[in-house]
């Protein structure tokens, strides 16, 4: 008789692993299916471990900068030993989810799943088959990398972000194809190790779903770190050799030149893991390879839910994560809130770091909205002068008819952390007042926040 559960879990990533363990609370009998390490890409070759890595890179660069603090240090770095902390990390956040497992009671199915029928799931590991029955199926495949069509990677001159985190040898001069969050992650750190770096963006501008103004800034602030940034244009062929890789770029311009490289990295968007893993027999609806799901993460089939990276965008973890709890919630019988795409915040760990939440100013005007904005440069906060951190500034974006938030948009030191405090504001539906008449602690680098909305409508203080 094959194994039966109220849920099975297809992928442990950050939406499988969170889906699994709120279903577990609430008294499902819960299953988790994964192939390869409990937590998925995030925990094991993603999130975590990139941010270990830029990390190292932080803190070399500020070693590189250390006389302006008054202190003396010999600069230097071993890049095995810092992929060796990132793997560390990698395989303590792992063992922490395989205890979460087991302190929450959920059977863990390693191997290959794949639906058969509504409600059944086979695993298959070693030619051993496993079936597995369930009232409700979450599928959270997750995603990976894509490769150009005319030069997949290699794992030696051409890379995907994971070979990126494992490199066999530190570039010397490298090319780094798109500017999305991934591309800058790596140019920035690969560049804080001495690497020549140039990005690659076909779009008109780097990081393009960000505000423009913050686009601008990062490139400035790229260039004067010494990258090459080349947007609106595109690699037109990629090939590796023995020595590095020739690249044909063609400009803005029209003109197209070869460039040689020690080694590419390629981040032009991710492929949806799900293909053969049954949906198609099910009859599932696709969007480009995608799973089309509602509020609730339904797919059109009966009992069966899906989340993450194999939906619609935006593909970030704590999206994902959101929407295991949603789908386990509404299992479970219970009544949870439809989430809404414009309050998730988005964070890119360069250098300086970006955050932002809900519309650009673009796209506010875009909306029709009648808008007033507010800056606040970091060099009008106390804090980040004292910390050495005086780039960047914060940005927010409200209706100036109701004083509703529409978007806050922010570069600099730390901004990942700040972030939160608008999206939280955001999710509570509160106004530019609200905002105004809060007391920030001083001195922080929050006090910039603050700054933005008094800005927006004409009582800044610092500036």
């Amino acid at each position: 008789m094959p194994e039966q559960y109220d849920l099975i879990v297809l992928g442990s990533g950050p939406g499988g692993y969170v889906a699994a363990i709120r279903a577990a609370q609430l008294g499902l009998k819960t299953a988790i299916v994964e192939r390869e390490l409990l937590g998925g890409i995030c925990l094991n070759w993603g999130c975590i471990p990139t941010k270990a890595l830029l990390r190292s890179a932080e803190i070399y660069h500020n070693m590189q900068h250390a006389d302006s603090y008054g202190l003396s240090a010999t600069p230097g770095f071993d890049m095995r030993k810092i992929v060796a902390r990132s793997r560390g990390v990698a395989k303590q956040l792992n063992q922490g989810v395989t205890h979460l497992m087991k302190k929450n009671k959920i059977a863990v199915h390693m191997g290959t799943g794949k639906l058969t029928a509504p409600g059944n799931l086979s695993v298959e590991k070693n030619g051993k088959t496993e079936e597995l029955t369930a009232k409700n199926i979450i599928v959270a495949t997750g995603a990976r990398a894509r490769d150009l069509p005319f030069a997949p990677a290699d794992g030696k001159r051409i890379w995907t972000y994971r070979h990126a985190m494992t490199p066999p040898e530190t570039p010397t001069k490298l090319l780094v194809i798109g500017s999305g969050a991934i591309g800058i992650e790596f140019a920035s750190f690969y560049r804080d190790f001495g690497a020549e770096v140039t990005v690659v963006e076909m779009l008109d501008r780097v990081v393009p779903v960000e505000d423009a103004e913050v686009s601008a800034f990062l490139q400035k602030s790229l260039e004067k770190l010494g990258m090459t940034i080349l947007t609106g244009a595109g690699v037109e062929d990629l090939k590796a050799t023995a020595s590095g890789v020739t690249a044909k770029i063609k400009t803005k311009d029209g003109k197209v030149a070869e460039h040689q490289f020690s080694h590419a990295i390629v981040a032009v968007g991710i492929v949806p893991n799900t293909a053969d893993i049954g949906l198609e027999a099910l009859g599932v609806q696709m969007d480009r390879g995608f799973i089309k799901t509602d509020a609730m993460c339904r797919t059109g089939v009966p009992g069966l839910y899906a989340i993450g990276d194999v939906t619609q965008p935006p593909w970030l973890a704590h999206k994902a994560s959101h929407e295991g709890v949603i789908a386990a919630e509404h299992i479970a019988g219970q009544h949870p809130h439809a989430m809404d795409p414009k309050n998730i915040p988005g964070c890119t760990y360069c250098h300086p770091q970006i955050a932002s939440v809900g519309l650009t100013e673009a796209k506010a005007k875009e909306a029709g909205y009648e808008l007033k904005i507010g800056k606040f440069p970091f060099i009008g906060n106390g804090k980040a002068i004292a910390l050495g951190e005086a780039e960047g500034f914060v940005k927010t974006v409200f209706d100036a008819k109701t004083g509703e938030l529409l978007g806050a948009h922010m570069i600099g030191a730390e901004v990942t952390e700040l972030i939160q405090g608008y999206t939280i504001g955001k999710t509570g539906e509160l106004i530019d007042e609200d905002f105004a008449n809060t007391v920030f602690a001083h001195p922080t680098l929050s006090e910039m926040m603050h700054e933005s909305v008094l800005a927006a409508d004409g009582k800044v203080l610092h500036i």
